[in-house]
């Protein structure tokens, strides 16, 4: 099956408006992601924190993508008593919860599709 020309139009404009736009994060300190509906956006050379206290309480946020190591993390967060912690480099990446995708994980499928329908 061939695609139309303004499929693929279409298809390519996505992409590159996907890759130009800001990093957003979620910023909230509190024990459900759920209630976590603050979103801020953040500077080219940041990434989303997520960093979960020992007691439950979860911190989100953006940071400097250089920041995320456990040494300056804990220079960051002294009053935080044991944490673990991941930073992301996708939008809203950092929620916690399962429905979020990364946006490498989405261009992959618009590239697969995108073959799939030309050839």
């Amino acid at each position: 099956m061939k695609m139309s020309s303004s499929a693929v139009a279409f298809l390519l404009c996505s992409i590159t408006l996907s890759l130009g736009s800001a990093l957003r994060c979620y910023r909230c300190h509190g024990y459900s992601p759920v209630n976590c509906q603050s979103i801020q956006e953040c500077s080219y050379e940041d990434s989303c924190l997520s960093l979960s206290e020992k007691g439950g309480k979860t911190i989100r946020q953006c940071i400097r993508y250089t920041d995320c190591d456990n040494l300056r993390l804990t220079q960051m967060f002294p009053s935080v008593d044991g944490f673990t912690y991941r930073c992301c480099s996708s939008s809203l990446c950092n929620s916690g919860t399962l429905a979020t995708r990364s946006r490498p994980a989405l261009l992959l499928g618009a590239l697969v599709l995108f073959w799939w329908w030309i050839l």
